[in-house]
C-alpha cells in the first residue's frame, strides 16, 4: 500500500477514486506522564514519554487507514493528513486521525 501526502504519484495514473478513508485512535495519558510533563514544562525540554506515545498513536492510525483502504480495494492513499484533537476539558485524552483519499493506481 502506497501512502502519499501528494495528490498524485509521478509515473502512475489514477485509474479509480474509491473515496475518503480514515484511521482513528484515541489515547489517554497516564497520570505519571502528566505529572512528569508538568514538571518538565517548568524546566523546559522534550517530553519524551509523550513523544513516544504520539509516534505509536500515529503508527496505529496509519495502520487502521491502510486496513480500511485495502478492504475497499485500494492500492494507494493520496493526500494523507493527520488531525489531532484533545478530548474533554482536562486534555487527558487525544484523538489522532489519519485520513486521505483511497485510489487505485497502475
Amino acid at each position: 500500500m502506497l501512502i502519499s501526502t501528494m495528490n498524485d504519484v509521478p509515473g502512475h495514473e489514477i485509474t479509480e477514486v474509491i473515496g475518503e478513508v480514515f484511521g482513528l485512535t484515541v489515547r489517554s495519558r497516564n497520570v505519571g506522564a502528566q505529572i512528569g510533563a508538568g514538571l518538565k514544562s517548568i524546566l523546559g525540554g522534550e517530553l519524551k514519554g509523550m513523544t513516544k506515545q504520539l509516534i505509536a498513536s500515529r503508527e496505529e492510525a496509519i495502520a487502521r487507514l491502510t486496513e480500511e483502504a485495502e478492504a475497499r480495494g485500494a492500492n494507494c492513499v493520496l493526500a494523507m493528513r493527520f488531525d489531532v484533537s484533545d478530548l474533554g476539558g482536562n486534555t487527558m485524552a487525544s484523538e489522532i486521525c489519519a485520513y486521505g483519499t483511497a485510489v487505485k493506481i497502475n
